[in-house]
């Protein structure tokens, strides 16, 4: 894989909704937590899978977890995974659809605990800030962080699944906690 395609992160490639992902999303700093909860929500299910898979899928998940609404996602029953486990929309995997509703109720206490989802995963950051990392080659991206491993223990010590260390350290990326974009990539200019 190429490192830059088109000044842009070479990940991406040439795929139009990678392209649009990686330029308006990947990044970006979230501090909305309902977008924080869909990002936790996609994480998860991507797992094992590419994350371009989980992205032309994103409306079907949109559909199946009440547009990302944690409270309505959190009051899911059995009967709602049993009827996504026949949803075209996403992928049909029983573990991580239960997990979904699972981390749903997770993430509520941790905003209980914290005030906010956003607030608890600063707390895993030195100084409560992103980190902008300077690289210039895909392949000195790491796969986890200190600080992904710290976040994914914590959270796995409070029952949350699908969220190893690389799926958070994903999640960090996507959300703009870790800036991975390479030193010549065209959104690091901001000429995107």
């Amino acid at each position: 894989m190429r490192d830059l395609i088109g000044g842009r992160c070479g990940w991406c490639a040439d795929d139009e909704l990678y392209i649009q992902y990686h330029d308006e999303e990947w990044g970006k700093p979230v501090t909305d937590d309902k977008i924080l909860f869909e990002f936790l929500i996609l994480e998860g299910a991507q797992a094992g899978l590419s994350w371009i898979t989980i992205l032309r899928k994103r409306e079907g998940y949109r559909q199946a977890f009440h547009n990302f609404d944690v409270e309505k996602v959190a009051r899911m029953t059995a009967a709602d995974v049993e009827r996504l486990m026949t949803f075209e929309g996403i992928v049909k995997n029983r573990l991580k659809i239960t997990a979904a509703i699972n981390n749903a109720r997770l993430f509520m206490t941790i905003q209980r605990e914290y005030g906010s989802f956003y607030d608890y995963t600063l707390s895993f950051f030195p100084n409560r800030q992103p980190i902008v990392n300077r690289f210039r080659s895909l392949r000195e991206i790491p796969a986890s962080s200190p600080e992904s491993d710290a976040m994914s223990k914590d959270m796995k010590k409070r029952g949350f699944k699908f969220f190893g260390s690389t799926i958070c350290y994903a999640h960090l990326q996507a959300t703009g906690f870790v800036n991975d974009h390479l030193l010549d990539c065209r959104c690091r200019k901001g000429k995107v």
